[in-house]
């Protein structure tokens, strides 16, 4: 595995549980701003044996990057909601659930807060 493979993984077994962060986001906190593609790539190839919350990285939009109704689709949904992610028509709320959503919060405010 080389160095960036590892750091990859590195960023996305941090992603705690009930939060997701998006392919960019993964590549951004690995040290590879702008290489989203790669982050992708790189969950296509996990070792055999290493367990990684692969279900709790996301596309930018907060939408599930397998086809809606695919077998990938129904797993990472089930896998999300078993962590009280909110999952609706295939879509998180990254303003509730995203890894910086409470960071935005307490820097900014919310609506109602």
């Amino acid at each position: 595995m080389n160095e960036a493979h590892a750091r990859i993984f590195a960023a996305i077994a941090a992603i705690p549980p009930g939060r997701v962060a998006s392919y960019g986001a993964i590549a951004a906190r690995a040290g590879l701003p702008g290489r989203a593609r790669l982050v992708g790539k790189v969950l296509g190839e996990v070792p055999d044996g290493m367990r990684l919350p692969w279900f709790r990285v996301l596309r930018s939009s907060g939408q599930i990057a397998f086809p809606p109704g695919s077998r990938g689709f129904r797993e990472q949904s089930r896998l999300l909601r078993a962590e009280g992610v909110e999952v609706r028509n295939g879509k998180v709320p990254l303003s509730r659930f995203g890894l910086d959503a409470d960071l935005d919060r307490s820097l900014w405010g919310m609506p109602g807060d």
